[in-house]
């Protein structure tokens, strides 16, 4: 019998949750932000599994995969590519740098040059780079899991706010629970887990259910709610910055998924609930007041979610 693409789409995220052990919901999230053809942002110690959840991911989903280690000496052709030449062609040849792929982890993303980050920033936008006045598209789909270590590590320095923008959602790994780490602990020495991942989508797949997912139906109520909630980033008496109109639009593709994914043809105030911190993280910025009380992100965003009235409506019909 053959699966719907929601049950593929599940059985995906099984399969890397007999990888990444212990990180159900956070599998969850990704598998969301790939649906609704979004870039995530991991803030993480190094360590916790994100380049095997990318590896993963890639092997379940059949995408085409490239690992880019980020320090200050990688360069823009790096990652875009760049052209030598060919005595036996005798012209000049492009080779493809790493965003020629379907899902690229970006690792260390705040350890290399701004130069860089502005390239990476462009394929993200566009999927497209521009090399010696040429434009060439990448793969479709192109999807990108960027990390970057917490910004007191020796050697980081801030992402710029357009290229935090970018990302769709961020999320924090974190350590394993005592349970999943013994498990892992005691498994030392056996095969890799990656290794037993079996495809279960291809890329053709995944595009098709990213069209499915805009056909989802948000009506006006819970459209309004989703609005209340961003703008309501924008005068919290403890953010000095909001959350921009883009994250109005990923909220939307996120709810959207979420909504998809259990079935649903409509989108309902849980979803848009659930999705918003997630989306809005690392779109805000805590001002003074917030960081002399010791008030977190996840805190003010927690505040913002309590203090907007759900709709009771969701349902179209």
């Amino acid at each position: 019998m053959t699966q719907s693409y929601q049950e593929q789409a599940k059985t995906a995220a099984a399969q890397v949750n007999q990888v990444i052990l212990g990180k159900e919901k956070e599998v969850w999230e990704v598998l969301l932000a790939f649906l609704a053809g979004g870039h995530i942002l991991l803030e993480d110690i190094p360590g916790v599994g994100k380049t095997t959840l990318a590896l993963a991911f890639s092997r379940t989903m059949g995408l085409a995969y490239k690992r880019v280690q980020f320090t200050p000496d990688v360069m823009p052709s790096d990652l875009t590519g760049f052209s030598v030449y060919s005595r036996r062609k005798e012209a000049f040849i492009f080779q493809p740098g790493s965003v020629f792929c379907n899902l690229l982890l970006a690792d260390e993303i705040n350890r290399t040059s701004p130069k860089t980050q502005s390239a990476l920033l462009e394929v993200m936008e566009e999927g497209k780079v521009s090399v010696e006045g040429v434009t060439r598209e990448v793969p479709v789909p192109f999807l990108v899991i960027a990390t970057q270590n917490p910004y007191d590590s020796a050697g980081t320095q801030l992402l710029p706010e357009a290229q935090m923008d970018r990302f769709m959602i961020t999320l924090t790994m974190g350590y394993p629970d005592f349970q999943s780490e013994l498990e892992m602990a005691l498994s030392v020495g056996e095969e890799k887990r990656v290794s037993k991942i079996r495809p279960v989508l291809d890329k053709e797949g995944l595009m098709a259910m990213q069209r499915e997912i805009h056909h989802v139906y948000i009506s006006e109520q819970v459209g309004s709610y989703l609005l209340e909630l961003v703008t309501a980033t924008r005068n919290h008496p403890y953010l000095e910055r909001g959350a921009s109109p883009r994250a109005t639009i990923a909220l939307v593709k996120m709810a959207k998924a979420a909504a998809w994914l259990e079935g649903r043809d409509y989108v309902s105030p849980g979803d848009v609930s659930a999705q918003f911190p997630y989306v809005t993280a690392h779109r805000i910025r805590l001002n003074m007041s917030a960081r002399m009380d010791h008030v977190t992100r996840e805190q003010v965003l927690a505040d913002i979610v309590r203090s907007i009235r759900r709709p009771s409506v969701g349902v179209k019909y």
